[in-house]
């Protein structure tokens, strides 16, 4: 397994999984602990979840396929803005524990800016972490400017990550974003590195897999994972898929591949908005 370091010195899997819209039909739900649990054995030991997802559901489904085997998960869970209060983040960070049958979580972030200032969601933060309740925590969705703006508060140096919207069709982080992260340690955590499978039948995608004798979304991913610095975070519901998600580990792309892949997505030329889904 290719490991990332997080600022606070802590190696972690460079390829996760993810569990967006895990839990929402009980039917699967067998099949997707099966999954996360064929993940954990293959190295992929970070896995990311959050309140909002299925409403309460992922970090349930994700309590019973670690039970056991807690201390080989690096745990990943978000708090929503409009929870992100002082007191608030104490009482989501508590339910999500519960939901997800730990004693902590190892990295929490909050899901993206809201209304509630930064430096409150700071302290709780810092008094979560004074608790043992959390380890380390970060942020998702923040643009460069929020990162400035969180990295100016007297905590916020802390940050450990910054989870964002990216793959080969979501490149505007690397004008100005990625390369900030970058000069300072700070992982970027790709979500929906295969844009949720519509990149997959993209025909550049697919030129570069079969000269790999690799599938399209083993190419996306290790796209995503061409350089230090990223966590990939796909999700994958079925054992076969988690197998798949993990071979891209075994792809180098060369330096054609990666002239393909530029021209048919380029990378920006001026700062964009952060894209989200």
């Amino acid at each position: 397994m290719r490991m990332a370091e997080l600022p606070a010195g802590e190696e972690v899997a460079a390829l996760g999984q993810g569990t967006w819209h895990m839990g929402e039909n009980r039917s699967s739900r067998e099949e997707e602990i099966a999954a996360l649990q064929v993940g954990l054995d293959l190295g992929m030991t970070l896995i990311d979840t959050a309140e909002m997802y299925a409403q309460g559901e992922s970090e349930r489904l994700i309590g019973e396929a670690i039970a056991g085997r807690r201390d080989e998960v690096f745990l990943v869970t978000k708090v929503l803005p409009h929870h992100a209060t002082l007191e608030g983040t104490v009482a989501a960070c508590e339910e999500s524990l519960r939901r997800l049958g730990t004693d902590r979580i190892d990295l929490y972030l909050l899901h993206w800016r809201g209304r509630v200032p930064l430096e409150e969601t700071l302290s709780a933060f810092d008094r979560l972490t004074a608790s043992g309740r959390i380890r380390h925590w970060g942020v998702s969705n923040f643009d460069a400017g929020d990162m400035e703006e969180l990295v100016a508060l007297a905590s916020g140096t802390a940050v450990q990550t910054d989870q964002i919207l990216y793959n080969l069709s979501r490149r505007g982080c690397e004008f100005d974003l990625a390369p900030w992260c970058h000069d300072r340690g700070i992982p970027v955590m790709a979500y929906s590195p295969v844009e949720q499978g519509r990149l997959l039948g993209h025909p550049a995608i697919r030129g570069v897999a079969e000269r790999h004798d690799a599938t399209p979304a083993q190419v996306a991913l290790a796209w995503t994972l061409r350089d230090d610095g990223v966590i990939s975070i796909p999700k994958a519901s079925k054992p076969s898929h988690v197998h798949e998600n993990h071979a891209a580990l075994a792809i180098r792309l060369a330096e054609e591949d990666l002239l393909v892949l530029d021209t048919a997505f380029p990378p920006p030329r001026a700062g964009l908005p952060l894209e989200m889904l």
